[in-house]
């Protein structure tokens, strides 16, 4: 677990929100999935949990879009800027996009989510766990099937 030991912060791209995360996350991960690659635009996403009231805005307000039933993301609605993730799954979490923090090298991932669902063409050469879905489902993918 990446220990931050004090706030860290992020924004978006044009600095109309800013952000604040206290403490230490409670997971950081690399996620696969079809539906944040989509949201982001990118072959993955880097993001971690922290409680809600852990984090604060400021700023801007975030905009919110339904993407799935049950799931909010947030962005700047000035700039586009993909900020987080919300879940009914976790009520009391907020995801946030590593690629948001001012110092992202200090969130260092834990594991990789929905490794099933990656790019065939993405090879990554980290030894961190791989998890099929969520690793609260507890499937792992291991071996060379889970790295290639």
């Amino acid at each position: 677990m990446t220990e931050t030991s004090r706030s860290v912060h992020g924004g978006c791209m044009c600095g109309n929100v800013r952000f604040e995360a206290k403490g230490n996350p409670i997971w950081i991960g690399i996620c696969h999935c079809a539906s944040c690659r989509r949201a982001t635009g990118g072959a993955l996403v880097a993001a971690c949990g922290y409680s809600r009231e852990a984090v604060s805005i400021a700023g801007e307000a975030l905009r919110h879009f339904v993407s799935s039933p049950g799931v909010r993301r947030g962005f700047c609605a000035g700039c586009g800027t993909s900020l987080s993730y919300e879940n009914q799954r976790w009520p009391s979490d907020i995801h946030l996009m590593l690629g948001a923090f001012d110092e992202p090298d200090r969130l260092v991932p834990e594991f990789h989510i929905f490794a099933a669902d990656r790019l065939p063409w993405l090879r990554l050469a980290d030894t961190l766990p791989r998890y099929r879905t969520t690793p609260s489902a507890g499937e792992r993918i291991s071996g060379d099937a889970a790295l290639s």
